[in-house]
């Protein structure tokens, strides 16, 4: 099936440890500017651009680094983010620039003159979990092989 053929898009769920709720709050909410949903005093829902995203409490979680390779960069993995447009990826790295986020990879352009060509930026939350968020000049660019 491909992406023309598709109904549209749903909204995903992520479910993810936190070891501090009250530094996920001011992540999440305050810097990345996702609105609160329901919470509880074990986990909390986001509205991360329109996709469910529930920090859950688990004051003995740490996250595990890995990192495989990617066009000369060392990438987290695991990681999550969302696609976003040029113009919200641009607005975030600059937000997030002005608040002196330590990127892992800072703002770049992965894959220059190629098919795959992206914006891309990594970081992670307090709680040590990886993030990217990318960008394409055009969303039909985002499965293309050639």
């Amino acid at each position: 099936m491909n992406i023309e053929s598709r109904p549209p898009l749903r909204p995903f769920h992520l479910a993810f440890p936190v070891h501090d709720l009250d530094a996920a709050r001011t992540f999440y909410g305050d810097l990345i500017g996702c609105e609160e949903g329901r919470s509880d005093s074990h986990w909390i829902d986001f509205n991360l651009y329109g996709h469910q995203l529930v920090a859950h409490l688990d004051q003995t979680y740490t996250a595990l680094p890995m990192v495989n390779p990617v066009d000369g960069e060392q990438v987290p993995v695991p990681h999550f983010g969302v696609v976003l447009t040029m113009a919200e990826w641009q607005a975030l790295a600059d937000r997030l620039s002005a608040a002196g986020i330590r990127f892992v990879i800072p703002p770049t352009i992965r894959f220059e003159g190629q098919v795959g060509e992206q914006a891309t930026m990594f970081f992670q939350d307090p709680s040590g979990n990886a993030l990217e968020f990318k960008a394409f000049a055009s969303d039909d660019r985002l499965f293309a092989k050639e």
